[in-house]
């Protein structure tokens, strides 16, 4: 498989995502005169209708805004209803209190034991709010201006792209055997005849449009304590929904300051928890400590993945909502933590297990402009469909954010009323003794931080430009030490034999999906951007 993309320059600004169509909603404002903010509102607002599979009103929202002399960080994630308790789930899926469920396990506990759809794992839906608030900090454009293709995509339709449409096809695939009242309207706003859209086959979503026009107009107060609310409200009261109307009322958004750690003389930026942007910064804390250039390809991709095994291993362990528990972050992220670890790594692979720093599915887009400021977002509604509850009425689906919750009652991202769940969605930034390269994000669930550090090191280790970093070939880990690689990295002579003489049990996977989507925007020195979108699916790079 050939990835022939050529890296877009643009001497002005740049828009790009996962959906042709959104990132030409996003060129559109930036051509206006809005600002990358609005740009990166408008796209996101599009995809919502443009790649529904992904993400969706119902979704949540994590943003990185560099604003020309600072970053700052937006946690739109929702919490979970204030009448969900462990106990209310062990008692719906069949478990006994006493039984242990969701042993930690370190990085292999990857797979979470909440409910994967249905009402149990939904959470408030924090993407609106992130709208809103992203503007009232940000904008410079009307608010319901930014609403304006998207609208008209959903009432007047679009042909679905390739892409989107294999990745809806798998999300009706799983939706085969639901059954219940609350599982009722998917097939009437999501399903042609029953069956996905085909690429090319022309879908509308009205209802979609009625919605976000009122989120527009009232600059998201209906949907939290307006018509959208009640009717969210009457619908789970009416199908066994714990989300009420007061918990919608409750949503807040957080403002945070992100993270970062030193690699290879750059920093590289994640937010906080709850998301497991700090199992990327591990790894590349790990691996900013060893020597390149006396490694040979083969060994560079076993520590790479041995790093990221490490990574996962803490993330798993410790990231919860710092609201709700005591996270670690400093101490994970501190040098000396990182040194200790890196102790682990051997020529062997290995099951790594958390350390002890201290006792006691998705759309990603980035935009920049004209005057400097630049943003990486990133928008889910987790899985196909999320929890595959839709709103009659209102055309969306509601996101399945709980299931990432823990059953374990001794851990700090245990199941519990009104909390956020571990995330998996990151958007990143990197920077320069302060100064800003760009935005840049992989999506896919467990894919993402290994993304992250496979792009960031193809960049900085390998000197690519972003379009070549997000070209190159990936591998992905999920567990064990079973071991995807893509074909490329399989036609390399002798890798995959090195790998598997160290113990990794390597397969090739033809499926690109399964690497993530990503895309990258950097500053040029002489001025203007270069961007890179990605190649495994219907990604777009645009600017002007």
């Amino acid at each position: 498989m050939a990835y022939p993309r050529q890296p877009l320059f643009a001497p002005h600004g740049a828009v790009t995502t996962s959906q042709p169509l959104a990132a030409a909603v996003g060129l559109a404002v930036l051509r206006r005169g809005g600002n990358a903010v609005d740009a990166a509102l408008a796209t996101a607002i599009a995809l919502t209708v443009l790649q529904p599979p992904s993400n969706d009103i119902g979704g949540d929202l994590f943003a990185i805004v560099w604003d020309g002399e600072r970053l700052h960080g937006l946690n739109a994630a929702g919490r979970s209803p204030a009448a969900l308790t462990r106990e209310m789930v062990l008692t719906a899926t069949g478990r006994r209190a006493a039984e242990p469920v969701d042993a930690l396990g370190g990085a292999q506990a990857c797979g979470p034991a909440m409910p994967a759809r249905g009402w149990l794992p939904v959470t408030v839906p924090g993407a609106p709010a992130g709208w809103r608030d992203l503007h009232d900090r940000f904008g410079s454009v009307p608010f319901a201006d930014l609403f304006t293709d998207a609208v008209g995509y959903a009432e007047h339709g679009y042909p679905v792209a390739a892409g989107t449409a294999a990745t809806w096809a798998r999300g009706v695939a799983g939706h085969a055997g639901l059954v219940g009242e609350e599982y009722a309207e998917f097939a009437r706003v999501f399903t042609v005849d029953g069956r996905a859209p085909r690429p090319g086959e022309r879908w509308r979503n009205p209802d979609a449009a009625r919605t976000l026009r009122r989120i527009a107009e009232t600059g998201a107060e209906d949907f939290y304590r307006g018509s959208i609310a009640e009717a969210l409200d009457g619908h789970a009261a009416r199908t066994g929904g714990l989300i009420t109307g007061d918990d919608l009322a409750r949503h807040t958004s957080t403002w945070v300051d992100p993270v970062s750690v030193r690699y290879r003389g750059h920093e590289v930026w994640e937010l906080p928890p709850p998301g497991q942007g700090v199992a990327a910064l591990l790894a590349l804390h790990i691996l900013d400590g060893l020597d390149l250039a006396a490694l040979g390809p083969e060994e560079w991709l076993h520590r790479q993945v041995e790093a990221m095994k490490l990574g996962f291993a803490d993330a798993h362990a410790h990231v919860a909502d710092p609201e709700r528990a005591p996270v670690p972050t400093a101490a994970l992220l501190d040098p000396g933590y990182a040194a200790a670890r890196r102790s682990l790594v051997t020529d062997r692979a290995g099951d790594p297990v958390a350390g002890d720093p201290e006792r006691g599915g998705t759309v990603y887009l980035c935009a920049a402009d004209a005057g400097g400021m630049m943003v990486s977002l990133i928008q889910s509604t987790y899985q196909a469909f999320g929890s595959h509850v839709v709103l009659p009425g209102y055309g969306f689906a509601l996101q399945n954010r709980g299931t990432g919750f823990r059953l374990d009652p001794d851990h700090p991202n245990v199941v519990a009323p009104a909390k956020r769940p571990f995330h998996t969605i990151i958007p990143g930034f990197l920077t320069r003794d302060g100064a800003p390269v760009g935005p840049f994000g992989v999506m896919g669930g467990h894919m993402q931080p290994q993304g992250h550090v496979q792009l960031v090191s193809a960049a900085l280790d390998g000197g690519l430009g972003p379009q070549a970093a997000l070209d190159a070939p990936r591998w992905y880990w999920h567990a064990g030490r079973t071991l995807l690689v893509e074909p490329e990295l399989a036609a390399e002579p002798g890798l995959v034999a090195g790998l598997r003489a160290r113990g990794h049990e390597v397969a090739v996977a033809e499926e690109p999906s399964v690497f993530g989507y990503g895309q990258a925007i950097w500053r040029l020195e002489s001025g203007g951007y270069a961007a890179g979108t990605e190649s495994r699916v219907d990604g777009a790079a645009l600017g002007y």
